[in-house]
């Protein structure tokens, strides 16, 4: 079991959406079984972009701005 941070668990819940929107389109009654290889790679792109996007986003929140 991976122990999550704050930021990767924020990070997940911020992804949910767009892999929710993927699902829309192939049809949640679809087994994974039945997925095509295109589909589970299309799920699988968009879960980790939206991951690195998302982690990205909040390392920028959390970073102080330099005052010059």
């Amino acid at each position: 079991m991976v122990d999550l941070t704050e930021e990767e668990r924020a990070a997940i819940t911020a992804i949910m959406k767009r892999v929710a929107l993927l699902m829309d389109e192939i049809g949640w009654a679809t087994p994974l079984a039945d997925l095509t290889e295109a589909q589970v790679r299309a799920l699988i792109e968009e879960a980790v972009e939206g991951f690195r996007e998302a982690m990205s986003d909040i390392a920028r929140a959390q970073t102080p701005e330099v005052p010059f």
